[in-house]
């Protein structure tokens, strides 16, 4: 009988923006903050959106949701590939996110595309290849955790053609 397993996660953000004054008032510090955990060799430079006040040169909470989702898509969809006897030789994905402001200040994600170019082995690959995003879409923890459609626009490439 299965059983249900919880599984945590810890990250240290911590605010590196106070320009002086604090947050005397909203342009008087950054956004810039640091993302770790424990172990890990390298921390993400984090802000705000530009939008927001944020520096355009460090990474967003937006960006990295999208990067969140990517992330989980691939490895799920590498997993199912080696289980099937695909062989991917290559994987690169330029996600996008719409995220709409509301009336008060709030706002939210309307949607994420993901748009995988795998490459394969064997061109009589490319057919299960391609059908195995469906199966990484729904395993993929990340996608399943959001409220907003995750939808997925790949395309499949055979090695050397």
């Amino acid at each position: 009988m299965a059983r249900n397993r919880e599984h945590g996660y810890e990250v240290t953000v911590r605010w590196t923006g106070n320009t002086g004054g604090g947050t005397s008032a909203y342009r008087a510090y950054a956004r810039d903050h640091e993302v770790t955990a424990g172990g890990k060799p390298t921390m993400i430079l984090g802000t705000a959106d530009p939008a927001f006040a944020g520096d355009a040169e460090r990474w967003n909470p937006e960006e990295l949701l999208i990067a969140s989702l990517s992330q989980c898509h691939m490895l799920s969809y590498l997993a199912f590939c080696s289980l099937k006897g695909v062989v991917v030789t290559g994987y690169a994905d330029s996600a996008r996110g719409t995220m709409t402001e509301q009336a008060g200040g709030s706002g939210r994600f309307t949607e994420v595309v993901l748009s995988p170019v795998v490459t394969v082995a064997e061109a009589g690959m490319a057919e299960a290849a391609a059908a195995l995003h469906e199966d990484a879409h729904r395993a993929c923890f990340i996608a399943n955790s959001v409220n907003f459609p995750v939808r997925h626009d790949p395309r499949v490439e055979v090695e050397g053609a």
